[in-house]
Order: structure tokens, then sequence, then C-alpha cells
């Protein structure tokens, strides 16, 4: 193993073995994807050869021969040494990962757009490496300000390189709809018009959605579509002014507070409305979830409440998707497959355990991006408390809600809400170097873990970004160097 190895012109990324006993597909896709991040930066061919191919020079070998079933699907090995390197793994998911594992310990210049001279040296390593959570995820909210399916897809790149696998897009709120919906033009040309503070809106147009979703795919990231209701639906009842109690339309909010806007939700045609949504949504995205919110529904009759998020639920498991939503859920019976999301109500995740549901775990004054680093933070809000690098750290999500058992918590999830985040370098800032923090809670058991090492650690990774045209918050507690 000593050495390490040089990428050269004769360099190649090979791929051994068909698809695994397990069912899972073999490296195909991780070797594109690792040649698609070096070509543009080291100007080095790095042909990929398929299974069977007879390659030439050192090789970057995929391989799910003598793959550890123990590793699941999410986890590698990875082996380099000076006459090449090996990743073994059981599934597509544990290739990607050991992609990202091989960007981070190239030089920082990886995260680069033109060709820079190398040596590009691999260090000898050997690595074993499993998640300890299967939902380890972000959130962007592009109903408060739209964000570009560009900037959205490198936001989800940023996501990758730190081995998150879940990216949640929430779609809709007062402030706009974000997603084009056949049945139902007038939700985008009317609900998507504007923003908060009355600048310009947006949304995806069906073939673009399906883009970022195969963008993310392509990096081992699920996305998780949000239809935010019954409440946080101005921009709904503006488009459909049916859909609202008194049939009148609102404008479509631009203020950043949370209304008390609700659909009718025993009316029949707002059941067939929201199913005709749920239906179009689920034919898009091939993920297995789509979060129905259900948060804040302030306007909402808590009885119709419950009536509407059941049954909302079980549209959402008729078209073959697993129910997600806010903590509110719980208060209803929307099924034990149902995947609650905590934020603030800790019994509500307690109700949710109780009856067999798992947890992803979101706690506001941990896991919240948008709350400022401090107070001088330029954007982002406080009504959560500062969330320093210091504090995105210092949690275990097993042990978040006292009495919860631990076997529950599927996760965690760091949401980034827009209401004051209007560009991509606000993006950036917000989740760097929080970002990590997160991902590690997320892949790595608390034992052995320390804030001193992961500070110093993250410190290196200043450079990163700097050299990827990334912002990101210089957290004082982090000696950059």
């Amino acid at each position: 193993m000593a050495g390490g190895l040089e990428l050269t012109e004769d360099t190649t990324i090979t791929v051994r073995g068909g698809v695994h006993r397990t069912g899972a597909a073999d490296g195909s896709g991780a070797a594109e994807l690792l040649a698609g991040y070096l070509r543009p930066v080291t100007g080095l061919p790095l042909a990929v050869t398929p299974p069977g191919a007879a390659g030439g020079g050192s090789s970057i070998v995929f391989t799910t021969e003598g793959a550890d079933t123990r590793l699941g699907d999410e986890g590698y090995e990875l082996r380099i040494g000076s006459g090449g390197a090996e990743v073994v793994a059981g599934g597509s998911a544990g290739f990607g990962w050991a992609v990202q594992t091989i960007r981070q310990i190239l030089p920082a210049e990886v995260e680069g757009d033109r060709v820079t001279a190398g040596p590009w040296h691999l260090p000898a390593v050997t690595i074993r490496d499993v998640p300890r959570f299967p939902w380890r995820g972000t959130m962007l909210d592009v109903a408060r300000h739209f964000f570009a399916p560009a900037d959205v897809e490198r936001v989800i790149d940023l996501a990758a390189l730190y081995k998150l696998n879940r990216f949640h897009l929430h779609l809709t709120d007062d402030q706009g709809w974000r997603l084009e919906i056949r049945g139902h033009p007038e939700l985008t040309t009317i609900g998507a018009t504007t923003s908060v503070g009355g600048g310009p809106g947006g949304y995806f147009t069906r073939e673009q959605y399906a883009d970022v979703v195969s963008y993310a795919a392509r990096r081992g990231i699920v996305v998780v579509p949000e239809i935010d209701m019954p409440g946080h639906t101005e921009a709904a009842l503006a488009s459909i002014p049916w859909l609202n109690g008194d049939g009148q339309a609102p404008p479509v909010a631009t203020d950043p507070v949370v209304l008390t806007s609700s659909l009718a939700v025993d009316r029949e045609d707002t059941a067939r409305f929201v199913a005709d949504v749920l239906a179009e949504v689920a034919e898009i995205t091939p993920g297995p979830y789509i979060h129905i919110g259900g948060d804040e529904s302030l306007g909402t009759d808590p009885a119709a409440y419950r009536r509407f998020v059941e049954r909302a639920a079980a549209v959402v498991r008729a078209h073959g998707k697993r129910p997600v939503g806010w903590d509110e859920i719980a208060t209803a019976e929307v099924g034990p497959d149902t995947i609650v999301q905590h934020w603030i109500d800790v019994e509500n995740a307690r109700s949710a355990a109780s009856r067999g549901m798992q947890i992803v775990m979101s706690p506001a004054g941990r896991a919240y991006l948008d709350m400022k680093y401090d107070h001088s933070t330029p954007v982002g809000t406080t009504w959560a408390g500062y969330v320093d690098t210091r504090t995105a750290y210092g949690w275990d999500p097993a042990a978040q809600v006292p009495g919860l058992p631990p076997s529950v918590v599927v996760g965690l999830e760091a949401p980034l809400w827009t209401e004051t985040v209007t560009t991509l370098e606000h993006i950036e800032a917000m989740m760097l170097p929080r970002l990590p923090a997160y991902a590690e809670l997320g892949w790595s058991r608390a034992t052995g873990r320390s804030w001193e090492g992961f500070r110093h650690r993250l410190a290196h990774h200043g450079r990163r970004w700097s050299a990827g045209g990334r912002a990101f918050t210089s957290d004082p507690a982090i000696p950059w160097g």
C-alpha cells in the first residue's frame, strides 16, 4: 500500500462483476460519476472500461466481487496502493459514496472548474465505511424564494460530497407554488409569479423537475418532494379560489410571516384536487417518498385537520409511495408506515413512536440551517436561537427526544428555509460549514466522535470550498488553515 496511486494518462477506471447477489447494480454509474468529476480538472482521459474489457496501466476498480453483505447497499471498502485502487461494494449507493471519499482525499483543486497541473495523487489508505442512519438529508425551501435548476443541482452536489442521501424539496407554501401540475396550470400561472418581498417568482416544469431528480439519483440521492397542506396554502388559494372556504381568491402572499391559510378540507372537490396533485407528483417522482407537510395549520379545525391528513396519507400510499410529514401529523392516524419529521413538539414525536412510526430528526434549535450562526450573520432568523457549527455538531439524533426508543429514529435532516435567503451565495454560506456537521452525525456513530477532532478536520475543507467557488461562513471556532 505504500506510496499510493498517481493518476496518469494511462490510468483507467474499470468495472468488474455484474449484478451482486443482493440484486444491487454494479459500479458502472459510480465509475462514470468519478470520471465526470476528474476529467475536467485533471485533463486526463480516464477511460471507463466496462465489465469484461481489458484495461492498461493503473486502474481504479469498482467491483462487487467479494462484497461483504454486512456493507448493505450504502457501505463500501476502499483500498488504495501503488498498483491501483479498488472499491468493493454490494450496491450502487456504496459505490457512489466511495466516489465522494475519493473526491475528498484528492487535492482541493479537484473542486475547481479548469484543468490544473498535477500531480494528482491518491494516498495509500484502507477504508471500510458503513453509515449509521439510512436517512441523512437536507432540505431546500424553493417556495419562499425560487432557485433555478442549475442552482439546485449545485446544492445537490454539495450534499453528495458529504454523503447525504435525501434531498427534501419544499415546493409549495403561502408565497409560491413551484411545480407545474398539468391538471391545474393556474397553480403556476398565478401561484408562482412572486416570492417573499414581492420579487420575481418561478417554478419547475415537469421536465426540469425530472432532470433535477435524475441529477440527484446519479449521485445516490433520493429527492423527497413536499406539497405542504392544508396550511401554508395561500398560493394555492390565490390560484384556485374554490379551494378556499369562502370561495374568494386572496393575493399570493409576499410577507414572510406564517399565515392562517387553509384548504377547505372537508369538501369533496378539495379532496379531488389533492388526489390530482399527488397523482402527478407521484408520476414524476421515482423515489419512494412524498411529503405532505402538515405543519402550522393554524386556520384548520383540529378534527378536520386530522381527517384531511389521514386522507392525504392514504392517497400517497395508493400511489405506491410512503407518506412523510412534519410532526403535527402525528396527531392523526396516518398509518405506521408514515415517517414523521420532528421539528418542534417532542410529544408529537413520542406519540408517533408509540404507534410504530419512524422519526427523522430536524429539531429547529439544532438543525435549522436558516438560523443565524451569531448576531453578525447577514441573513437568517433567530426564533429558535443561534446555531453555530458547534451547536450543529453537538447533539445525537437518537437521543434528542428523551424517552424515545433509539430504534425508531431513522436519521436526521437539516432544513434551509428561505424567507431571507435569496441567492445561491446565501444558501452556501448558511450550509457551510454546518452541513458537514450534520453529515457526520448521520454517517458516524456517536462513540469515537469529538468536537475537537471534527473542527480540525473541517478546517481543511475551507480550501476545498474556495477552489469550488463556494461561499462559506468563517465560523471563528474552526481553525481555518
